[in-house]
């Protein structure tokens, strides 16, 4: 059975999802100061949808991205490789478009192409 969204994780629903060991994520505590889960009894944690978001984030910036853990702390503290948040439902396709294809320009020119 799924949780719902917004639930909190445990440690080992967290470690699942992200197909990482529970020390993985207790080291990822000690590195990055913001993964704060909560603590109770016998010191389970219980990650909340914050957590859960950071966790994710960490995730991918050291498996997929390649960021060494120094290269990450640094990257989220200074909002770097952060997901930009999706555009609004209300935005005419037009716009939508004509972003898209600045960002591509953009991208271009910084490419050389």
């Amino acid at each position: 059975m799924e949780k719902a969204e917004g639930a909190f994780l445990t440690i080992s629903e967290l470690s699942a999802e992200l197909d990482v060991p529970q020390h993985i994520l207790r080291y990822w505590e000690t590195r990055f100061p913001a993964l704060r889960p909560l603590q109770r009894a016998g010191n389970r944690r219980y990650y909340r949808p914050d957590d859960v978001q950071l966790a994710r984030r960490i995730h991918h910036l050291l498996s997929v991205e390649g960021f060494t853990v120094k290269g990450a702390q640094k990257a989220l503290s200074e909002g770097e490789g952060r997901t930009p948040p999706p555009p609004p439902n209300d935005v005419a396709p037009e716009t939508l478009l004509s972003q898209l294809e600045m960002v591509r320009a953009m991208l271009a020119r910084a490419l050389g192409v």
